[in-house]
Parts: C-alpha cells; sequence; structure tokens
C-alpha cells in the first residue's frame, strides 16, 4: 500500500512537471515568482487548472478549450493593455495534492489570474495558495459553498452553489413531481457529499422523507449491494450527487435489478457520456443544472465557434469557463493593470458586465448573483427540457 501510494505520488508529479501547457505552446511556463501577479513580458497569462487525466478528464478538456477560444478572441480584438492573453493550462486530476501542486506550479509561472477547476475537492485546497499569493481566481465549475465561505476576498465563482442547487432540487422532486420517498447517493468527494446533504436538509424541510442515504466508491463498477438494500425501501425517487463515470452504471444497473423509480442526477452528469454509458436505461433520466450552451440564447456564437474549432458539441461548464476568462480580461481593462489587489477590486466592482451566461456580478463573499437553474431529461438518446 506504502508503495503504490508513492508510486502514484511519483506519477503526479511527473505529470505535473510535463502538463503545463500554454495557448497553442507546450513546456513553456516561465518559473518565475509570483510575487504581485503582475505579468511582464509580451504575453498576460491566465492559468486554467483542470482534471486533464482520470474519469473526468472529459470535463477538463472542455474547460481549457472554452478558456483558448476566450483568449484568442480577445487577441484577434487586440487583446488587453496592448498584451496578448496566453492560457496556461495544468492538470489537477480532481485530485486535493495534485491541485495544490498545480496550483503552486501556476504562481511559479507568473500568471496574472486563475479561471478553472471543476471538482470542488481540487479546489478547495487551490484556492488557500492563490489567497496566499493574492491571485485573482475565478473558479468555473465548483459548487461546494465553503469555496467562497472562508472570507477570501480573490475568490469567485461563475455557478451556483449546494445550497442553492439542492433548494432547486428538493422543490423539483416535492413540489412539482410530487415525490415524498427520496433515495440519495453520493460518492463522498467534497462536491457530492456536500450537495448530497444539503438536499437531504432542504428535502426534510419540505416534508419529504429521505428513505436511503448512503456512499458508494469512486472508481467501482458494480453497485447491486447498494441498490438491493435499497430496492425494498420503494422510493418514489433516487437522487444521484456524484459524477458521471458511476452515475451511468448506477443508471444501468438499478434498472437491470428492476428499479423504474424516477431517477434524477446532479449537475456533475450533464455530459453525453452519461448516456454512453448508461445506454437504453438513461431515457427518462432527469438532470439539474445551470442553464448548459444549448439552452442559453446568449451563446450560440460561442457554441458555432467552440464546434468550428473542436468538431465537437461544447460541456455543460464551457460557457461558464469562456465569460470567466472574458471577465477576467475586463477587470484588467478596468483597472488599467494586472496589479492583482486593482484586478481583485474590479472583479467585485463588474456590475453591468455581460456575458454569454448573462450579467455577471459578484456579490460580497464573490458568489454569482442572478444565476437560475433548470432541469433536462434524456429522450431518444439526447438531453431536452424537461418542461417539454
Amino acid at each position: 500500500m506504502k508503495i503504490s501510494k508513492m508510486l502514484a505520488a511519483a506519477a503526479a508529479t511527473l505529470l505535473l512537471g510535463i502538463s503545463i501547457t500554454g495557448c497553442g505552446n507546450t513546456n513553456q511556463a516561465e518559473q518565475t515568482s509570483a510575487g504581485k501577479s503582475q505579468t511582464s513580458g509580451s504575453t498576460i497569462k491566465i492559468g486554467v487548472p483542470a482534471p486533464l487525466s482520470g474519469t473526468n478528464a472529459k470535463m477538463g478538456e472542455d474547460i481549457v478549450q472554452a478558456a483558448k477560444i476566450a483568449a484568442t478572441q480577445i487577441n484577434d480584438k487586440g487583446g488587453v493593455l496592448g498584451k496578448k492573453i496566453e492560457i496556461v493550462s495544468i492538470d489537477d486530476a480532481c485530485d486535493a495534492q495534485v491541485a495544490t501542486q498545480a496550483a503552486n506550479k501556476l504562481v511559479t509561472s507568473n500568471v496574472a489570474a486563475v479561471v478553472g477547476h471543476y471538482c470542488s475537492s481540487a479546489t478547495l485546497p487551490a484556492t488557500t495558495v492563490y489567497n496566499d499569493q493574492g491571485i485573482p481566481f475565478i473558479a468555473a465549475a465548483s459548487s461546494n459553498p465553503k469555496i467562497t465561505e472562508q472570507g477570501f476576498e480573490n475568490v469567485f465563482r461563475m455557478v451556483g452553489r449546494d445550497d442553492q442547487q439542492s433548494k432547486f432540487v428538493s422543490e423539483y422532486l416535492i413540489n412539482k413531481q410530487k415525490k415524498k420517498k427520496i433515495a440519495i447517493l453520493h460518492d463522498n468527494t467534497t462536491y457530492a457529499k456536500g450537495l448530497a446533504d444539503e438536499t437531504k436538509s432542504s428535502v426534510e424541510k419540505l416534508g419529504g422523507e429521505v428513505v436511503f442515504f448512503d456512499a458508494i466508491t469512486p472508481g467501482e463498477k458494480d453497485f447491486s449491494v447498494t441498490l438491493s438494500k435499497l430496492k425494498p425501501l420503494q422510493p418514489d425517487a433516487i437522487y444521484w450527487t456524484g459524477y458521471y463515470a458511476e452515475g451511468g452504471l448506477l443508471i444501468k444497473q438499478a434498472k437491470d435489478l428492476g428499479i423504474n423509480t424516477l431517477f434524477m442526477v446532479g449537475d456533475s452528469n450533464n455530459d453525453p457520456t452519461l448516456i454512453k454509458i448508461a445506454g437504453p436505461a438513461a431515457e427518462g433520466v432527469i438532470v439539474d443544472s445551470v442553464p448548459t450552451p444549448e439552452f442559453l440564447p446568449g451563446a450560440k456564437d460561442f457554441v458555432s465557434k467552440y464546434k468550428e474549432t473542436y468538431s465537437k458539441d461544447p460541456g455543460p461548464y464551457t460557457t461558464f469557463t469562456y465569460d470567466g476568462v472574458n471577465a477576467v480580461a475586463e477587470a484588467i481593462k478596468q483597472a488599467n493593470s494586472t496589479d492583482s489587489k486593482a484586478v481583485v477590486a474590479a472583479l467585485h466592482n463588474l456590475n453591468g458586465y455581460s456575458g454569454v451566461t448573462g450579467n455577471v456580478k459578484f456579490d460580497e463573499k464573490g458568489d454569482r448573483t442572478d444565476l437560475l437553474y433548470i432541469t433536462t431529461k434524456v429522450k431518444d438518446g439526447k438531453f431536452v427540457s424537461a418542461e417539454n
């Protein structure tokens, strides 16, 4: 066990050493002191940490590619303060230790700001690094409330919080779907456990009953034991808060065991990969999330550009990453400086700045205001509005 852990740590370190890339360039991160995060040279560097390995690599790739589109478009218009935006991407593996190392790598690469991370378990420890250095940070996808409850002035978030999402989910299941007996499954990761806990509390406040609350182990392939315990309780609905790799298998195996109740999944399952894994069993599954690109009227041009550039549809958090990079560029323009304190102040005062996801404004904690949640469902092998 100790040997395997040492090998894993060594592999993570090696991966970090080769994974930093610039926008169109590889292995060109400058090993300089970040200090006040004042960028020198011909470019303004924006760090984009994301899971580029492991089961969430698809989401990480989406995040980095969206950031690069934003940078390219900014640069095509002349850049910012006479300089080009350079995206410095790095793998955080959705892992706390790797994410901390990645954050420190970005610091020594002299980034002016950071936009990214996917898993809350990676984001939380990384924020400490960014805060210690005063580097402006915008979480592109992480929703755990603790991220913006730490009192870090330089930490912001583009998406909603778990306590907001859980309220939406509970009201949808109990008030709209008229489901009273709810089973909740999670995977004990920071994001999934946090959303599960918040949803349990919210369900109970609305008069519902959580008849089953349990965790599976990420990476497992057989969930028959857990599902066999759940089945006799006959829940009106099952809510899975973990990620799509296990979510797809849970959906398929539940159907195989004859569990035909409503299956709802959290926003980290909002990717076609879920449908591929679950197969026909995915039909009718409900997904809750912030609006994805196809449901954002203001994102049409972005969607077209993404498809043109990468020959595929953009993932669920691409628009939030895209807006995050543009928000940083706008803040630098307004501050007329890459000085970290000036950029942080400008981000706190972005009132009226509009992105493809809508008006971008942060409250005093750094959380996004005026965000909506939607429900989609799987119909004929595709995600469509659940309202149809």
